[in-house]
């Protein structure tokens, strides 16, 4: 095997290293999913989306930086080859994930960027973990890296938004524009806080009919039991 073969080995076996890595993850995420559902009788990921970035991306990414692109400064200098997205309904929901996350013993959480209590100027709001995960294969045990962003609904259509807007004009935002942005993220936040405030309120309801129906069933039960004890009383 030549050079160039090894070295297109190398790049193969390395960004195949980070597929496992995102498939290892989102059977992770998926049983959590599930598992709080059954329990709290709600899914709080409502939506995930994971990629690979193209070679072309990392090798742009290690130039930018200043650094030979090998396959060594890749692990070492690149955090989100490897990302996935979570869109939740709502902001308590991005709080419990992490929890959950952190919870795992084979997961390393290596940064946490909270971009919800201290929004980017331009008003993007999201959660950000930096993980690493080991992924096993055949012959050896390699750990690799996941960048995972975490937001709401909400959140992710003000991003998606922004992002368009952003090379749409090359990177530089008009100032009208950016001013509409961050007043339109400021609505989002208002809306987010006033959906959550309806959810809890409808968990409340929820709970206080449940209660009322355990009571009514107590009562039924209890009914039930002197009946049978009076009739016995009777009849014997």
């Amino acid at each position: 095997m030549n050079v160039i073969q090894q070295t297109i080995l190398q790049w193969k076996t390395l960004l195949l290293q980070y597929k496992f890595a995102l498939d290892e993850m989102n059977t992770k995420l998926n049983i959590l999913n599930q598992e709080f559902q059954q329990i709290h009788h709600h899914n709080p990921i409502e939506h995930l989306k994971s990629r690979v970035k193209s070679p072309e991306s990392i090798q742009k990414k290690l130039y930018r930086k200043g650094v030979p692109i090998t396959p060594a400064n890749v692990k070492e200098h690149v955090r989100d080859i490897a990302g996935i997205r979570i869109t939740c309904s709502f902001v308590t929901d991005i709080y419990q994930i992490v929890e959950m996350i952190q919870k795992q013993d084979d997961i390393e959480v290596i940064e946490v960027k909270d971009y919800i209590q201290q929004p980017k100027e331009n008003g993007y709001k999201s959660l950000h973990l930096v993980v690493s995960i080991p992924v096993f294969m055949s012959q050896k045990t390699e750990k690799v890296v996941v960048e995972i962003q975490i937001r709401t609904i909400a959140m992710d259509f003000w991003a998606s938004l922004e992002h368009k807007i952003y090379y749409k004009f090359n990177k530089e935002i008009p100032l009208s524009l950016q001013n509409e942005l961050k007043e339109a993220a400021d609505m989002i936040s208002m809306l987010d806080s006033k959906m959550l405030a309806i959810h809890t309120e409808v968990e409340q309801i929820k709970e206080n009919e449940k209660d009322e129906n355990q009571m009514e069933e107590e009562w039924m039960m209890e009914w039930v039991k002197d009946f049978l004890k009076k009739a016995d009383k009777q009849f014997s």
